[in-house]
């Protein structure tokens, strides 16, 4: 005698939408995200440990929405940058030759509001 039922069909379309709805949009990493549909990031290397990245955002450019993983950086060309994140809004100075290293940053977006062109390295 088999005691197996097979769920009602109604059961198993409430767990599928409920999946669906629960599933969070996947956001793009630095190197992945751009600004306007146009690449702001480069890679410069890449082997099994890590990779190194140039992202350049001259006046009135940004970054979208995007993830980081850990990483260091090193500002090539310092400004001024809006940053957009979980916290809130600020604007910061990042002086050319600056370093920064974070352990991961789930979401943020980044706007050059100076009148120089920014550029660092990332390496994550």
């Amino acid at each position: 005698m088999n005691n197996h039922r097979k769920p009602p069909a109604i059961l198993t379309v409430i767990v599928l939408v409920i999946q669906g709805c629960s599933a969070a949009p996947a956001l793009p990493d630095p190197l992945s995200a751009g600004w306007q549909g146009e690449p702001v990031c480069s890679m410069l290397h890449k082997d099994k440990q890590y990779r190194v990245l140039r992202c350049s955002f001259p006046p009135g450019t940004g970054h979208e929405r995007h993830f980081h993983a850990p990483h260091f950086g090193y500002a090539l060309e310092g400004g001024r940058m809006r940053i957009t994140d979980a916290d809130g809004v600020r604007e910061v100075t990042l002086p050319t030759g600056s370093s920064f290293s974070s352990e991961g940053v789930a979401w943020h977006e980044v706007f050059n509001i100076g009148d120089t062109t920014v550029s660092y390295l990332i390496v994550d």
